[in-house]
């Protein structure tokens, strides 16, 4: 007889994960409240500008191509994507900037003209980078894993002192770079994370690596795309989808998860429940029982929730020639930026700002000779209770006007387009927990880097996917989760039909 998965949310790890079990014959439904699967992968038009509201950078896009290959189906049959070069474009304060490219030798030549010493560094510090994320690709990226016993089940003593766990991302930095701009433009890329480097595990330091020696990627027509076609490929699997339809409970017999109850009082019942809710408002929504919830609220201490953000989509009647496809704006002091955001739980007084223009890549986003700006600031995660709707605009001015002293002139008279997104409106609209974009930080002291387990702690047969659950936040990573998941599923349910327990 074929199983019931239930999958609460559409997100990028539910689809991912209904796409796994449905290829393997399981019988998946999915129930979004929403109007549109993609969770956090969404988008916005106005005046004929074209924005992604979500993340803007792929990387490892063979994880999807992986994915539709246990469909048997092509990724290139639904998507094209193009490589992006040059990467990054970095802003300094006083004026400078740092090109960053997949061009290592115009890579070198880009730091010698910042320090020759830290330049002469580059190939041994993506060498140290590589092995992190080898390393990681044996291990992290194979299965749930959550603790450094699990790690060490997988990895020999050597492999896992390279991958450096006793350090900081920062730390990690240190050992190859000197000058202060290069270290603050390295240990920026725990924030695709939303984590702090000066908290961060020196392994995430395998991200300078991904994205400069294996590239990132743009899914032409705007990231989207990549959830219409993985939508396709669910219709064609017959996978059943409820939308604008919200999940009240999950009907438990014990502690064995049955199914789940929707407001309408409609109960779908299940032999297999995952949530595309991050655990922490999961179990407080949907698990009736306090008992239960407080136990597993206390486990879930240590996964405090990422950064949240203010995002501005600006449609401009300009192009900017001193832009890239994505940029950063950074901070003056990145020590003290970092201690407000992490430490103090305020917002920057002289944030690092992204700006996205996928214009710069691809001219059906925007109206010729005009372009549009998705500008990120990242913020902390929503404290209870708390509102932007008193402060968004005046964090708005900040933002504007410093674009505006690092270069971006007349940017505030050229806006024909806006829209802002605060964070609480990613809290409401994707039920991210507190707001975050990313899921949970990753924490050496508080847990390892670690993400939530993919397998409930309280009840069986409830699984999670996610930015917030193993192995973490990005395209690729939550892609994952969603397989990972599955693959846990299929061999628990293997190990029972062959009678073990």
């Amino acid at each position: 007889m074929q199983k019931k998965v239930v999958i609460i949310g559409g997100g990028l790890g539910g689809m991912s994960a209904a796409i796994r079990l449905a290829a393997d014959n399981y019988v998946v439904t999915i129930i979004e409240k929403g109007d549109r699967l993609g969770g956090k992968i969404n988008t916005k038009k106005g005046k004929g500008f074209i924005f992604d509201t979500g993340p803007s950078i792929l990387t490892m896009p063979w994880i999807l191509e992986q994915l539709f290959q246990n469909a048997n189906r092509n990724l290139s049959d639904y998507i094209s994507i193009k490589r992006i070069e040059p990467q990054l474009k970095t802003f300094f304060a006083d004026g400078s900037t740092i090109q960053l490219t997949g061009n290592l030798p115009d890579l070198i030549r880009n730091l010698e003209a910042v320090s020759k010493e830290d330049a002469s560094e580059l190939f041994h510090y993506l060498h140290y980078c590589s092995k992190m994320y080898e390393y990681s690709s044996k291990s992290i990226y194979k299965k749930g894993i959550t603790s450094i016993q699990d790690l060490r089940s997988m990895l020999s003593v050597k492999e896992m002192l390279s991958m450096d766990l006793l350090r900081t991302m920062n730390q990690g930095t240190k050992k190859f770079f000197k000058h202060k701009k290069i270290q603050q433009l390295f240990n920026y890329y725990s924030m695709f994370t939303g984590s702090s480097p000066y908290h961060a595990p020196a392994y995430l330091s395998q991200l300078p690596y991904v994205q400069l020696c294996l590239s990132i990627y743009y899914v032409e027509g705007g990231m989207y795309k990549l959830v219409e076609a993985m939508s396709n490929l669910l219709h064609e699997q017959q996978v059943n989808i409820q939308l604008n339809t919200e999940v009240k409970q999950i009907v438990r017999d014990g502690h064995r998860a049955i199914g789940v109850k929707l407001e309408n009082g409609q109960v779908f019942e299940a032999d297999i429940v995952i949530s595309n809710l991050a655990p922490t408002p999961a179990y407080n929504k949907f698990i009736d029982d306090s008992t239960l919830t407080s136990q597993v609220n206390k486990e879930l201490e240590k996964y405090p929730a990422t950064v949240s953000g203010l995002i501005l989509l600006l449609g401009v009647n300009k192009s900017f020639a001193n832009l890239a496809h994505h940029n950063l704006f950074f901070s003056d002091s990145p020590e003290k930026e970092f201690q407000q955001i992490f430490h103090d739980g305020v917002p920057a007084d002289d944030p690092t700002i992204y700006v996205g223009i996928s214009a710069k890549s691809d001219s059906s986003q925007a109206p010729k000779g005009k372009e549009n700006l998705f500008v990120l600031t990242h913020v902390p995660p929503l404290k209870k209770g708390e509102s932007w709707i008193d402060k968004k605009n005046d964090y708005r001015k900040i933002i504007l006007s410093k674009l505006e002293r690092m270069g971006l002139d007349q940017l505030i008279e050229q806006i024909e387009y806006e829209h802002i997104i605060t964070p609480n409106d990613i809290q409401w609209q994707y039920g991210a927990n507190s707001g975050s974009i990313y899921g949970v930080v990753s924490d050496r002291k508080k847990n390892g880097g670690y993400k939530i387990p993919s397998k409930s702690t309280i009840l069986q047969n409830l699984y999670f996917v996610g930015s917030s659950t193993h192995p973490g936040s990005g395209i690729p990573l939550v892609t994952l989760s969603g397989q990972i998941t599955a693959n846990l599923i299929l061999e628990e349910d293997l190990k029972q039909n062959k009678g073990v327990v």
